[in-house]
Formats: structure tokens, C-alpha cells, sequence
């Protein structure tokens, strides 16, 4: 790859607000100063494009700086990891636009209504196709999901996991997987992800997982059975819905990736939790190591 190459991904990302970039990496906006926000590396003030955080006298400009500093990656590692979680976009100056990962825009922070991606069935069968060849997925396991809706595939051909909240489950939002040759994850526009989540398991368990993506969920449970396996949405270390989770008795594992973002999320999940125990995949991620089990 050379400079140019890289100085374009860098251009496509550099712009995603951080309120975005924060609110996916968990961090929680503070209920009396709109400007300040609590993320894994301590109280952050935010202006516009810029950070400054006081207690560590350090500070920058941007989505690369910023997940440079919350995740201690070097410039090039950010850049990657803008792209796989929040999706190879270029964010627009007003708000957010469809498809693009966030709960907010940065011109309102009230949450935008949620525009689920419409199904089309004339697409289910590549994303069948690639969710099983590619990722390994079980078939057995996909079928209840897909005949429930909870798994489906929009009209380009992206693989849509749907978050839900209650017993109803009722849809607060989606992860979106592309299944062309190139990468791509997102979330449908307006998503809710602080409200409910995707999930797979056993019922009846008292045992849960917490993984970072629907895929990963699935290949967890798949792997291990006998759990309820949780997508985060991310490595977000404190969901609001994990303490309802827990107080109602449930045992918590953490399942993140094994890398310096999924490490960093779950010492700090530990940290707010202490009931929670950490359980390494056994490769990068889960879905890897059902990769590498075949």
C-alpha cells in the first residue's frame, strides 16, 4: 500500500464525529456536562473535532486521534479499526447518514428514528451462502433465526442481525455485515444498541457471553452451547442493559477478542463488575477460532 493509499483511508475516517466514535466504544456521555464524557481512559471534554483529556494532560483532533488514545493503537491500527467497526464511510459535516454506525447525529443529540434495512428475500440466499461458507456458520442454527426474522438479507446483499429489547423482542436496532470480497460491518441508521442487543443460546441457561458482533455470538454458541450468547455491538465495556442482566442473576462472562481493544473493554467491564469473569476465544475471535475447529 502506498502513502496516497493510505492517506485516503485515513481521509475517509478522520471526520467520524467522536460522539459516534465514543458511544460505540462505550463510553457514556455525562448527565450534567453535555461537553464532558466517560471513556476507558478516564473523563474526556469534547469540543466539536477536538478532545482534551485533563487527567492524563494529553489531548487531539479527530476520530484517528481519538481511537488512538482510547485503544493505545499506533495511527495505522486506528485507521483499520475505524473501518471494520464503524464502517468504510466518510462522515458527512451535519448528521449522520443511513446506514452509518451511531445513535446520535452531531447535530442533535436526540436519537434518530430507527430505518431497519427492508428485507429481500431474492438476496437471502447469498447471504446464507456466505454466513455458512464463509464464516462456518450452522445452518441448523441459522434456519430458527432467519424463519423468525431475526437474521435476514437487504436488497445489497448484507447480512442483518437484529438487536431487540424485552420478551417481546422488540427491535431497537441491526448490525449489518456486507458479504462482498471487501470487509464491511455497520449498524442500520437510528440503531439503539443502549437498548437491547443480538442474541443466540439455549433457553433455560443461567450462563451468557458477551461477544463483540452477532457473527461472533453465534460461532460462541456454536462452539460452547448450553449459554445465551450476546452481541455487543462492539467492545463496549458498560451496556446499561448488563446490569439488569446481572442483577436478575445471571452468570456474566466476557467474551470480547482477544487484542488490545477487546482486552482494554473487558478489564474495564471487570473493573465496573466484578461478578463478571473474562473467557478468552480461543483464536482472534470467536467466529476464528470455529474457523480454524474446521
Amino acid at each position: 500500500m502506498t502513502f496516497d493509499d493510505f492517506r485516503r483511508r485515513a481521509d475517509m475516517v478522520r471526520q467520524i464525529p467522536l460522539e459516534t466514535v465514543l458511544t460505540y466504544r462505550g463510553a457514556t456521555r455525562d448527565r450534567y456536562d453535555r461537553a464532558k464524557w466517560h471513556s476507558e481512559q478516564g473523563p474526556l471534554s469534547v469540543t466539536g473535532a477536538k478532545f482534551t483529556n485533563w487527567h492524563r494532560g494529553t489531548g487531539g483532533g479527530g476520530a484517528i486521534d481519538l481511537v488512538m488514545h482510547l485503544a493505545g493503537m499506533d495511527c495505522r491500527a486506528a485507521v483499520t479499526w475505524l473501518e471494520q467497526q464503524l464502517g468504510n464511510h466518510q462522515a458527512a459535516a451535519g448528521p449522520v447518514t443511513a446506514d452509518f454506525v451511531g445513535n446520535t447525529s452531531p447535530a442533535d443529540s436526540k436519537p434518530r428514528q430507527l430505518h431497519l434495512p427492508v428485507p429481500d428475500p431474492r438476496q437471502l440466499a447469498r447471504v446464507r451462502r456466505y454466513l455458512i461458507q464463509e464464516r462456518c456458520l450452522a445452518a441448523r442454527l441459522l434456519a430458527p433465526l432467519i424463519a423468525a426474522g431475526r437474521v435476514y438479507a437487504d436488497r445489497r446483499a448484507n447480512a442483518v442481525f437484529l438487536l431487540v429489547a424485552g420478551k417481546a423482542n422488540r427491535p431497537v436496532g441491526a448490525e449489518l455485515r456486507g458479504t462482498g470480497q471487501r470487509p464491511w460491518r455497520g449498524l442500520a441508521s437510528g440503531t439503539r444498541k443502549d437498548l437491547g442487543y443480538f442474541w443466540v443460546g439455549a433457553k433455560g441457561t443461567r450462563k451468557i457471553v458477551l461477544c463483540e458482533s452477532a457473527i461472533d455470538a453465534i460461532s460462541c454458541f456454536q462452539l460452547l452451547g448450553d449459554r445465551i450468547c450476546i452481541s455487543t455491538s462492539g467492545a463496549r465495556a458498560n451496556p446499561p442493559w448488563l446490569r439488569h442482566l446481572i442483577d436478575r442473576g445471571y452468570n456474566v462472562s466476557c467474551g470480547f477478542d482477544s487484542d488490545d481493544v477487546g482486552e482494554a473493554a473487558a478489564d474495564e467491564m471487570i473493573a465496573l463488575h466484578p461478578v463478571i469473569d473474562r473467557l478468552w476465544p480461543p483464536a482472534h475471535d470467536w467466529n476464528d477460532a470455529l474457523l480454524a475447529s474446521r
